[in-house]
């Protein structure tokens, strides 16, 4: 996905206007305008400015990462994670995959429903 769809997506979903996106990130609304049909592209400046105000990584702005970190909960846990010793992490790791396993199970079982068999009898 280019840059442009993901900033218009991005900027809709907060319901924020070009001119209002371009205020924060200290442009104006019609080079806002501009970004999101690939016209031009921010400098890695303005796209961080951009990345910021909408709450996603440059990164994710860019295209070079799917994964949109939106709860801030969730990035301060992986930063304090990532300061604990390398054994501790290791065991936080497998609890977590552990339980990504079992919800992996668990909605692949449900996505299979059962077939029902109906059987007619004749007199």
């Amino acid at each position: 996905m280019d840059i442009g769809i993901v900033i218009t997506r991005l900027r809709k979903d907060k319901v924020l206007s070009r001119e209002e996106l371009g205020s924060i990130v200290g442009t104006c609304g019609a080079v806002i305008g501009r970004y999101e049909r690939n016209e031009i592209t921010p400098s890695v400046e303005i796209a961080n400015k951009i990345a910021q105000a909408l709450d996603v990584s440059l990164d994710y702005l860019v295209g070079n990462n799917s994964f949109i970190p939106t709860d801030k909960q969730i990035l301060d846990r992986v930063e304090a994670i990532s300061n604990m010793p390398e054994d501790e992490q290791t065991r936080i790791f497998n609890v977590i995959d552990t339980l990504l396993r079992d919800y992996k199970a668990k909605k692949a079982m449900h996505k299979k429903p059962l077939r029902r068999v109906v059987y007619k009898y004749r007199s």
